[in-house]
């Protein structure tokens, strides 16, 4: 039942984004990523130890696994501080067709018709929300706007190494260890940049103050990753379909962002969002 999996890793990605938002409301992004950084650790933390080190053989392609997620964190965390979250989630949520791509031509994958019909409402809707982006001045040179793509495309790189870390047609490596060690990359990477160059300007930046909604971000997260790297563990899973209905976050994040921070544009922003919501269908169909 991976696809089940994929659902429920959507919901859990939906509360970590809108979690996400509101920490970084007038607050400093490093800190609060560090902080987010070090508590996945911790939380993952007994992984280290149940499934052991392993050699820098496996290690290298753990380490780059926590550089690619850390690069696509630090762009979007920052697109996410100055953008709408009613944009940022569906922007989000395209990120599967860049997947899709890759997927068919490293692995091989192929979808069947209804899948595809799904895919191709996502870029409809993609298109379409970028015209309601500009009713709010959001504009293709918007430097947060080229953060979100940023961190858009590097998530779909590093949802496509996942598929090649775990897939047992590949390197096949435990779930438990990835999560493990990976996050515990990511706190050191973290502990380094906040040392080096939030820190000694911290008097000059935003300021960071203390939200109890940060740690939620870890925990949703957490929730969200672990499930997310047990459908790849199936071998019958597609990360094309998965990485799709992940996506299906933008359903919380935009009733958050509609219910609680009040934000524009809602009713034309809607219809993207019952598009993408109707891709969902599509996927779901053709995944059964």
């Amino acid at each position: 039942m991976w696809w089940l999996l994929a659902f429920v890793s959507a919901a859990l990605l939906g509360c970590y984004d809108s979690a996400k938002k509101i920490s970084l409301k007038d607050n400093a992004v490093i800190p609060v990523l560090f902080l987010n950084t070090v508590l996945s650790a911790l939380i993952f933390s007994p992984f280290l130890f149940a499934t052991g080190f392993g050699g820098w053989a496996v290690q290298k392609y753990i380490l780059l696994k926590s550089a690619l997620v850390l690069s696509s964190w630090l762009a979007g965390y920052f697109a996410m501080k100055h953008l709408p979250l009613t944009i940022v989630g569906p922007v989000n949520a395209t990120r599967p067709v860049l997947v899709l791509l890759g997927a068919i031509f490293l692995f091989g994958e192929r979808l069947n018709l209804l899948q595809w019909i799904g895919v191709g409402l996502a870029v409809t809707a993609y298109v379409m929300l970028r015209l309601s982006g500009k009713k709010e001045g959001i504009r293709t040179g918007d430097k947060w706007l080229v953060c979100l793509i940023l961190a858009v495309i590097l998530g779909a790189a590093s949802g496509l190494y996942d598929k090649y870390l775990m897939s047992p047609e590949y390197l096949g490596l435990d779930r438990r260890q990835v999560l493990g060690w990976y996050t515990f990359y990511q706190a050191l990477m973290m502990a380094v940049m906040t040392g080096f160059m939030w820190y000694p300007v911290r008097k000059k930046t935003t300021p960071f103050h203390w939200s109890w909604s940060i740690p939620l971000i870890s925990l949703f997260l957490c929730g969200a990753d672990y499930v997310y790297m047990e459908a790849l563990s199936k071998p019958e899973a597609l990360i094309a379909v998965v990485s799709m209905i992940r996506r299906g976050s933008v359903l919380v994040s935009f009733a958050i962002g509609a219910l609680l921070l009040r934000e524009k544009n809602l009713k034309s922003k809607a219809l993207d969002l019952c598009l993408l919501l109707l891709s969902m269908v599509f996927l779901y169909l053709g995944s059964r």
